[in-house]
């Protein structure tokens, strides 16, 4: 892999890592607690879980120059991955089972001011 190419990978991981913190501090600041940043499965990745209340949030981050940009750029192949590991997250969360739960964006723009999409997609 060339230099430059690894060089803009890790400044797109970093930039990532920002978002998905600017995004835990916007929604712990209304109310939400963290369950899990970065829930890993063989079926696919969820950014962040978080709760409010009886509400369990499975939350994308997305980072672009603009918000349409960054809420255009969740494709309905995502959100399947996302909806599928969030099955398995509530197989494990008898809360999450119980409660209510729904599928959130964050966009995050390039100033890295987010901005909360709640129930932005269904997953399906």
């Amino acid at each position: 892999m060339p230099a430059s190419s690894n060089a803009n990978r890790k400044k797109f991981e970093r930039r990532g890592r920002a978002a998905e913190t600017a995004a835990l501090i916007l929604l712990t600041l209304k109310g939400y607690r963290l369950l899990a940043r970065r829930f890993n499965s063989r079926l696919g990745e969820i950014d962040l879980i978080m709760r409010k209340g009886e509400t369990t949030a499975f939350i994308e981050v997305k980072a672009r120059s603009t918000m349409d940009a960054a809420v255009a750029s969740v494709t309905p192949y995502q959100s399947k991955r996302i909806a599928a590991a969030a099955s398995l997250w509530m197989a494990r969360d008898a809360k999450a089972a119980q409660g209510f739960c729904r599928f959130d964006i964050v966009a995050v723009n390039a100033y890295l001011w987010p901005a909360h999409i709640p129930n932005a997609f269904s997953g399906v």
